[in-house]
Parts: C-alpha cells; structure tokens; sequence
C-alpha cells in the first residue's frame, strides 16, 4: 500500500500506475474490500477485478497515479477511477458486460468530471477527460471532441480495447501544469449543492459541513447553522421563548439552514423536535418527492427487498409540511403543538392582517378572527408553557403575491403581543430589501433583542460560478445602470448572461451550453400574457414535480424548452441555466420601470406602489434562478398588434444592452 493511500479518506485505493502493474489483482482487491463502508456481494467484487485486469495491462508505461473508487461528497456517489497523469485528470466509468452505450451513462460520467472541476479545487486549472468504459461495445470513439473553455473534454466511449488509445490520445493533446497527485487529494472540496441535493444529503443523514462550502473568511452555511443549533439548544436549557430571524442573498441557503435544524432534530421522542414549515406549495411538493425517490433508491440498494413508496413518502411528509396545515391545526382546539420548535421558510411571505381575515371568514368560518398570520403562529407557539423557538427564513425582495406582509409583521406581532420573547435578529434587516421599516424602529430599547451577525448568510450557493449574481440582479431592477455595468464585468468570464431577440437564438444558445444532466428550463412572469405569440403561455398550469425532476425524454421537464414556470412555481428551487422571458408587463422608461399588467384587450398601468413592488420581485426571483447562466429573450413586438407595439420592449432591451451583456 503506498503512502498516498494512507494520507485520505475520499478513495478506497491510491498508488502510483507502475505499483498498480506490478500488483496481484487479488491484493488489489483486498484493500478495496477492507476500505469499503458496504457490504461486497459477488457482482461488486467481479466488476472490481474486471477493471483492474483491463487497467493492469491498459496502462502498461503510462505514468502518474490511479485511483479507485473516488468519494464525490457533493452527491455522495464515487468515481469508479481517477488517473492523474501529467495534466490531465482521467474521470473514468466502467460498465462492465455492457454492449450498449446510453446517453444517461454518459451524462453520469460527465456530471462526475463536471462536479470536479466545479467544486475541487485542484481540478479548477486542469484538463479532465471523463471517459465511458462499456465494456463488451462493439465500437470505440478514435478521436476526443473539443474541450470547451474551462478545459472539460466531452464525454468519450469505448470498448475495453480502445480505452488505451483515449488515453494516449488524451495525453498528446493537453498541454499544461502536471497536476500533483498528492496535492490533488489533500486538496479541499468545497461544494454548491442545488437545494434538491442538499435536502436529499441532510435526510440521507449527512451533515452540512459535507455538503457547504468552507471559505473560512465568509460568513456561510455551516457557521450560521451552528449559531441556530446553539439557540434552540439555549432556549430549551434555560426555557426562553425566541424568535430568530435569518436573513440572506437569493440562493445562499436559507432553506438549506432550515432543512439543517429540522434534520438533526427530527425524532419525535426528543424535546427539540423540529418542523420545518413552507406556505411555498411547489417547493414542498419537489422536495418531498425528491427526497422520496431518492430514498427509496437508497434503501433498495441497501438490500431492503420490499421498499414502499407510499410508506416512504409518508415519512417525508412528517419531515416537510405545508404551513397552512399546522396553522390549521392550531385552530381546531386551544393546545400547544407537538413541536417546540418551528422553522418558517420564506417568512416575509406569511399573510397580513387583512388577507388573513378575509380568508377565516371565508375559507373557515371564522369572521371575528382579526391576526396576521404571523401573529397567529407565534401565539400557537406561545400556548406552551415552558419554551420554544421560532426561526424565519427571511428572503430579501422576494414577496410575490397580494397579502403577503413582509418581515414587519413578524416584527410588529413580536413586540406588541409577545414582550417576553427574546428576539434574536441579523443586522442586514435593515436593509431596504426586507421592507422591516419602522417595525425595526420600534425594537429599539426593548431589552432583550440580540443583532447576530451569524445570523446572515451573505454568500450565494446557487451561483457558484459568481456570487455577485444577486447583486447585479438588484442593481438592476434598482436603475443603477453604473453599479450593474461594474458587476456585469466581474462576472461574465464565469457567469455568461445572454441578450436576444430571437427566441430560437436563446433556447439553441443555453442547449448548448449545458452539459451532463445540467438542468435548464424556461421562465416568465405571471403577468406575462403577450407571449402566447412565441407559443409561451404562462396560463398552462405546469406540475414542479415532472418539470423539475423528471428526465430530458419527459416532455414536462424543464429540458423541452415548452412550458414555462413562473415566479410561484421557482421560487425557492433553482436551475443550472435560464432561458429568462421579458414581457411589457415590466418596460424600462426614462424615468425608471412602468409596471403594467393585461386585463381583457390591452395593457393597463399598475399605479399602487404594493403590485409594482410584487412586479419587481417577481422579476427579481426569475433572474435569480439559473446557477451557472442564463439568457434573455425580449422580444422585437409586432407593429400590427397593438398589445406587442415594438415600443413596449425596445427600451428595456437597450437598456439591457446598455450593460453589456452579450448580444445574441
């Protein structure tokens, strides 16, 4: 066993090529056995030694080290064998007995080399070749395609023969630094999970430090997370009663900081039972079947012979609720919850007095009932005696639709109703984003308000390619053309963003620029309604289950390209790339944006300051979605309609380009 080995634990087996050749395949074997964390039947123990034999004698005079079974902690599956010779980095998968070569085995060893440039860091400079080993195919690949611009090659696919000559080719054709095997596996792993795979990970039972990014000169996900852990904790030992507010950019995991709290403290025999609670319909409902696939998919492979969905499913919907059903719950009688603990996602978006009012008297029955809906969980949460803790997820700009309060209301029912709570609070709620106002003021002097400064996440997740992303989106839908330009140049190496006309040109374009199983989709604004000429009709009620999850042969995914979702059915949820569509409800004017919305036959203006402010925001969610990139379609008009007059988009395009953003 060679010293490389024994300095990590991300790989089963590690060697130089040449102490690999010269090894009996049967000791080889024994140490993959011994490192292993499952159980090796009869089929894992044949396709291990099918590899090394093809290996032993593919990489006769090839120098560098090879790896085997490579730990990717981000979606916690492994790499089959990583070769690491000269510049180049070898992703490569093996199907053993296979004739046949599918696209969803070629994306999986794409993924695998696009996840290491991505989020390892020694991999961010290097040439990667993943290559699909099938191992009975009757053909191999005799050339590499291009490598795009960050130096990943396209997948290729061989037979057992032909996987020498990619190698050697591979070899021939990349110049660069020699990437050093042994600084390659110390090397950190800072992962950017979508909230889909952070949610599947945490309820797999991995924690978070395995899953978040750990630049340790930012405030981020693990330290935040902790700081929550450590007040439920406090207020139970000592019986408080709290309310903690965490706030944070678009995509910096929020959510994910919930799903945390509520994961580790989801057994229900424990006093710090956690729920966590989202009045976000479409988000509760792909989470939870996510989560549900992926972990019936990971109890069949655990040997469970008989795995139940529905039994499955049902455990998941204990771990993630809809909030309207707990606040039902606390209508039906006068008892504290189960639950000591509750973790509100998208709190800003809990309803004001006035629509909470309005749908009791209509919906329940109840035409006294005269409480925000903040007011009223508080108080459900206040029915017991001895402790409990509140935590909102606050969202910064992101209310969306008619009643909903913003963070004030908390606020406002915090401190006229509840004195005796402590109130724990980020100081970036100040900020004019979160719309706390004057209900901040009047915390001033209460004696047990606490600002946190762990209470902010100011890092984004989702764009890990730039994490000023959010910032530019701000700057702007805020008209502050200088400040967007400045941002715009920082981050269009990393972060493309596109401008068109033409949306062919669009949807060809992000087509192309997404690679593996890289999830791209369409979006538009609820308000949208003349777009049903580019066959765009955001009317269509799409399902966020098949559209979000399902594969690129379901014509309701996201992949088609057909259906778009609008700001209710993203929120919260995320894509790699976006094809992000731009109606005249939104115009860029001289004086700044004119807000419109469509009633009948014709464009009507939108004069109250509360649906402009839901317009904007709306917008503001859309192009915060895409991960990696996106482009923007606004179309040209048509000078025969008047409801699609060239003048309602030209200037929101100028202005656009303006930017600079890239002109299609």
């Amino acid at each position: 066993m060679s010293e490389l080995f024994k300095t990590s634990s991300s790989v089963f087996y590690a060697a130089r090529i040449d102490d690999f050749v010269a090894a009996a395949p049967e000791g080889i074997l024994g140490v993959l056995a011994s490192n292993t964390t499952f159980s090796v039947d009869a089929n894992q123990r044949d396709a291990w030694l099918g590899q090394i034999h093809i290996l032993r004698s593919t990489l006769v005079g090839v120098q560098g080290t090879i790896l085997f079974e490579f730990i990717v902690p981000r979606i916690g599956s492994r790499i089959d064998v990583v070769l690491i010779s000269g510049p180049v980095i070898f992703v490569i998968e093996f199907k053993v007995g296979e004739k046949d070569i599918n696209r969803e085995d070629l994306n999986q060893v794409w993924d695998y080399a696009l996840d290491l440039k991505n989020f390892h860091k020694a991999s961010h400079g290097a040439c990667i070749v993943p290559i699909l080993v099938a191992t009975k195919a009757l053909h191999s690949d005799v050339s590499l395609g291009l490598p795009y611009v960050d130096y990943v090659f396209p997948p290729a696919q061989c037979n057992t023969d032909g996987l020498r000559h990619l190698i050697l080719l591979a070899l021939q054709q990349s110049a660069g630094q020699r990437v050093d095997p042994d600084a390659w596996l110390q090397a950190p792993y800072l992962p950017t999970p979508t909230i889909i795979e952070a949610a599947q990970a945490l309820f797999s039972q991995h924690s978070v430090e395995e899953i978040a990014r750990h630049d340790a000169s930012r405030r981020n996900l693990r330290i935040t997370s902790k700081r929550v852990e450590g007040l439920v904790e406090e207020a139970r030992q000592n019986r408080k009663k709290m309310i903690v507010f965490v706030t944070g950019v678009p995509g910096a995991g929020k959510t994910l900081v919930g799903l945390n709290v509520a994961t580790k403290k989801r057994d229900t025999t424990q006093p710090t039972h956690a729920v966590f609670l989202s009045g976000n319909g479409p988000l509760v409902a792909v989470l939870r079947e996510a989560l549900t696939r992926d972990e019936v998919l990971r109890l069949k492979k655990k040997g469970q012979k008989k795995v139940l969905k529905g039994d499955v499913g049902q455990k998941v919907k204990a771990f993630i609720q809809l909030i309207h059903h707990f606040r039902d719950d606390g209508l039906r009688d006068e008892l504290p919850p189960a639950d000591h603990v509750v973790i509100f996602d998208e709190a800003q978006r809990a309803w004001n007095r006035e629509m909470a009012s309005d749908f009791m008297r209509r919906k329940k029955k109840r035409p006294g009932f005269d409480m925000s809906e903040p007011e009223f969980l508080i108080s459900y949460l206040d029915r017991h005696d001895d402790w409990a803790v509140v935590i909102c997820l606050v969202g910064g700009g992101q209310e969306i639709n008619r009643g909903e309060a913003g963070i004030s209301a908390w606020l406002d029912a915090v401190n006229s109703k509840f004195p005796d709570w402590h109130v724990y609070v980020s100081p970036e709620l100040t900020d004019s984003e979160y719309a706390a106002g004057h209900a901040l003021d009047s915390l001033v002097g209460r004696p047990n308000v606490v600002k946190d400064d762990d209470l902010h996440l100011a890092v984004s997740m989702r764009s890990f390619r730039a994490e000023n992303v959010a910032a530019f989106v701000k700057a702007t839908l805020d008209c502050e053309g200088v400040r967007a330009r400045e941002i715009l140049a920082q981050i269009s190496e990393q972060y493309p963003i596109a401008l068109t006309r033409d949306l062919n040109k669009a949807k060809g374009w992000i087509r192309s620029q997404a690679r593996g199983s890289e999830r791209f989709g369409l979006v538009a604004s609820s308000s949208a309604h003349r777009l049903k000429p580019h066959a765009i009709d955001i009317r269509v009620d799409i399902d966020p289950i098949h559209w979000f999850l399902n594969g690129a042969d379901d014509t309701r995914s996201s992949y088609y390209l057909e259906d778009a979702a609008t700001e209710f059915q993203v929120q919260g949820l995320e894509l790699d790339w976006v094809c992000m569509t731009w109606d005249a409800d939104l115009r860029f004017a001289s004086s700044g944006w004119e807000y419109h919305s469509f009633v009948g036959t014709k464009w009507n203006l939108v004069r109250k300051l509360e649906r402009q402010q839901y317009l904007r925001n709306a917008y503001r969610v859309l192009l915060t979605r895409a991960r990696q990139g996106m482009v923007i379609f606004v179309p040209t008009g048509e000078v025969s309609d008047a409801t699609r007059a060239p003048g309602y988009y030209d200037s929101t395009f100028r202005y656009l380009a303006g930017m600079g953003i890239q002109v299609l």
